[in-house]
């Protein structure tokens, strides 16, 4: 099989006005016999509607904060940072790439946005919003875990990693609070925060609150994840 060319969102710079790129998406990518190419930011819809042509799969990455506005609410004092212009792209990109039926993969602001995008909503804040004795913003190393989710049956995760819970790294003040309609939940974390999610309807749209791409050299669950995306991918492109 032709290894598939997978879009990967950048990640943007306020102060230094660049683009960059965290390595551990493109080296996961490549490892699960993935072609990764970075994406410029933009929100010119010619480009976008080409590239997710041009695509085989597109990587939804960390980042800046969800603007809260997306899904209806004004930012809390403790919402951090948010680039409108990315905010923007990937909404273009999110409703043509479903249009196309082609496999996404979402990871930490991934499943925020994804999940913001259709119809839910998130907590702006954790320790403002949600008391927990859970760890969900560690310290480095980041490939190490510090807390556990649950996987939920009959679901994508569950019957490709084959156990019950998994032990996984964690670094975000934002999550899902309500649930989108269009998503279901894949895991769960200890205190109750959903931590991975599907889409039924589409040939693979899956999106996790943890980073694979940190961990996915020491763990296997998060080398699977990124291989069955990539695969998916191939599966796409034929």
């Amino acid at each position: 099989m032709q290894r598939p060319v997978i879009g990967v969102v950048p990640l943007y710079d306020e102060l230094k006005e660049s683009l960059w790129m965290l390595p551990g998406y493109m080296d996961a990518v490549e490892q699960a016999g993935g072609i990764p190419v970075m994406m410029p930011l933009t929100t010119d819809e010619q480009i976008i509607e080409r590239l997710s042509e041009m695509y085989d799969g597109f990587l939804f990455t960390g980042g800046q904060d969800v603007d809260p506005r997306l899904y209806g609410e004004e930012p809390l004092p403790e919402c951090g940072t948010v680039c409108t212009e990315r905010d923007r792209m990937e909404q273009i990109l999110l409703d043509r790439v479903l249009c196309l039926d082609k496999p996404i993969l979402g990871i930490c602001r991934g499943i925020q946005l994804i999940n913001a995008l259709l119809g839910g909503t998130l907590y702006q804040d954790l320790p403002a919003q949600f008391e927990s004795s859970v760890e969900h913003h560690q310290t480095p190393p980041y490939d190490r875990p510090v807390h556990k989710v649950r996987l939920l049956e009959d679901t994508p995760l569950r019957d490709l990693l084959q156990t019950e819970e998994l032990a996984v790294n964690s670094y975000h003040h934002q999550a899902v609070r309500i649930l989108s309609p269009q998503l279901k939940t894949m895991a769960v974390s200890e205190d109750g925060l959903t931590e991975a999610v599907y889409r039924e309807e589409s040939r693979f749209l899956w999106a996790v609150q943890w980073h694979p791409e940190f961990s996915f050299r020491t763990d296997s669950a998060s080398a699977e994840i990124v291989k069955a995306f990539v695969n998916s991918c191939g599966e796409a492109g034929k």
